[in-house]
């Protein structure tokens, strides 16, 4: 590859690390072809972008973005893979169901490391700590009914309390 071609590839991998918030680097070597077709499949449907990478071309384009992302350099060995996506969970999920699957017995795609939610994970063992981050609009929902728990808990004592007093009232009235 020349070396103006390579100048290219660098700065569209630049850009669609731009875009995309969270990245995931995978090693897919190996996978057969029906397991390639299901892992991209999951991907669509999970608005995740898989792309194959060249290791010294994203090591280049992650150390244009910033020298923290120097941590990677040890996992950018072998075959790689980068899922880009959203929502910093979208990928974790996606490898982790087709590698929890106990029938198939697949260890691929085994993740290598993840840059989600400003946060940098090297290493597969922490697959379940991504699969558990909570998206935007999760967290948002779970701000929305801690704030409708109170109001709901005092509409619900000024009820009870108006059929409390509704009631006292009826019973002097009987009496």
């Amino acid at each position: 590859m020349k070396k103006e071609d390579k100048s290219i590839v660098i700065e569209k991998l630049g850009q669609l690390l731009a875009e995309y918030p969270h990245f995931y680097l995978v090693d897919i070597e190996g996978l057969n072809a029906e397991a390639t077709m299901s892992l991209r499949r999951s991907c669509f449907k999970g608005e995740v972008k898989l792309m194959m990478v060249k290791n010294t071309l994203l090591r280049a384009a992650l150390h244009n973005k910033g020298e923290e992302f120097e941590q990677f350099d040890p996992i950018l060995k072998g075959s790689s893979a980068l899922m880009l996506c959203h929502t910093a969970n979208a990928a974790a999920r996606i490898i982790k169901d087709l590698t929890s699957d106990p029938k198939k017995k697949q260890t691929k795609p085994a993740l290598k490391g993840a840059y989600a939610q400003e946060g940098f994970y090297i290493g597969a063992e922490h697959l379940d700590t991504l699969v558990s981050i909570k998206s935007r609009e999760e967290l948002l929902a779970e701000v929305i009914s801690l704030l409708e728990s109170p109001i709901k808990n005092v509409v619900s004592s000024l009820q009870s309390a108006g059929s409390t007093i509704h009631g006292v009232l009826k019973t002097l009235e009987e009496r």
